[in-house]
């Protein structure tokens, strides 16, 4: 049997910390997390008491300086305007790394430091769970197959709670160490997932955001945009930090020439329901209701997070080219962000080359 993979954990206490670290520890035997950085001012209020013993460093220079054989590969849990650097560093001595998503404030913060980690050759992976998600691929499969015919619309919806929820003086919504809001912590799985289900890319922006709740902040707290898609549609998102408890509403509907979808990710007592809708040969209507078995996988985003892990593993192992999430749809689910807040500064359609 092989080694298990061995992963330096760094950011402790990142809000999604403890899940992508119960994500690892469900795949004992496959990864082993053997060093930490606890960053986030050395707190560790959220660290498991089985890696109580694992060994703990000041700093990735000091990771590096001293405890480089401990591990392969390195898990950044980080602020926005850290992550590049610390990508950066983990590239440059030849460690896989998988990051928390966007990677960066905004494109432009992160475009050196991608480029420098695809050119190392390192297997990059970042935290885009849904494109780990069977419902997404089932919808990515019937629109590559042409079985919505012309894709027409693409309607998303992300609303979530509010910013009082995690306090107005989180990290999340310092424009500082963020660079956005809604967007760039949660709508962003959006902006990327789009590209990836539709084969396409956007061609044109038209977004608002803003701060539209009770509570003042330094960010966006949502807002929306139409996006021209190269194949001739249109895509909507609205989204926003709008509910007032701990909450979800997540859906799109899709539209072509042959069919329609309703899908409905989070569904209660599945792992989604896509609701799918077609033409009427004859006498026959299509009519489908498609439902996935619950998912009862710990960690973060469930199934999900195991099988983008093992996909990072596998292209660490050399038994891949890249991973689903590469560094080149990293940067581009930036550069989407980048035009829908420019397009809403400038009040204006924004093209995309």
């Amino acid at each position: 049997m092989s080694q298990p993979f061995r992963v330096a954990f760094i950011g402790v206490d990142h809000p999604h910390g403890a899940a992508w670290r119960e994500s690892l520890l469900h795949l004992a035997g496959e990864v082993a997390i053997t060093a930490l950085v606890p960053e986030f001012s050395c707190t560790l209020a959220s660290l498991e008491e089985q890696l109580a013993a694992v060994p703990r460093f000041n700093s990735i220079a000091e990771l590096l300086d001293h405890g480089t054989h401990l591990f392969d590969g390195a898990v950044i849990c980080l602020p926005n305007d850290r992550t590049p650097a610390a990508l950066e560093q983990l590239a440059a001595a030849g460690k896989h790394i998988l990051a928390e998503k966007p990677c960066g404030r905004n494109a432009a913060a992160a475009r050196p430091a991608l480029e420098k980690v695809h050119q190392s050759g390192v297997a990059f992976q970042t935290g885009y769970v849904w494109r780990y998600d069977e419902g997404s691929q089932r919808l990515k499969a019937m629109i590559a197959e042409g079985r919505f015919g012309k894709l027409i619309s693409v309607e998303m919806t992300c609303v979530t709670s509010d910013a009082n929820r995690r306090g107005p003086s989180h990290f999340l919504f310092d424009p500082q160490m963020s660079g956005g809001g809604f967007f760039n912590w949660l709508g962003c799985h959006y902006l990327d997932l789009l590209g990836y289900v539709t084969g396409q890319s956007v061609a044109g922006v038209t977004a608002r955001t803003g701060v539209f709740g009770e509570t003042p902040l330094g960010v966006e707290d949502g807002g929306s945009a139409i996006f021209d898609l190269s194949g001739g549609g249109l895509a909507t998102f609205v989204g926003g930090y709008w509910l007032p408890r701990w909450a979800g509403e997540w859906r799109w509907s899709l539209r072509g020439s042959q069919r329609w979808v309703h899908w409905d990710p989070n569904r209660a007592g599945t792992s989604g329901v896509l609701e799918i809708h077609g033409p009427q040969p004859q006498f026959h209507a299509m009519e489908e209701v498609f439902s996935l078995p619950p998912d009862k996988t710990p960690g973060y985003c469930g199934y999900r997070s195991r099988e983008l892990i093992r996909d990072w593993l596998a292209v660490a192992r050399g038994e891949r080219r890249e991973c689903r999430n590469t560094t080149a749809s990293a940067l581009a689910a930036l550069e989407l962000m980048d035009a829908m807040y420019r397009s809403s500064a400038e009040e204006r359609r924004v093209r995309l080359p």
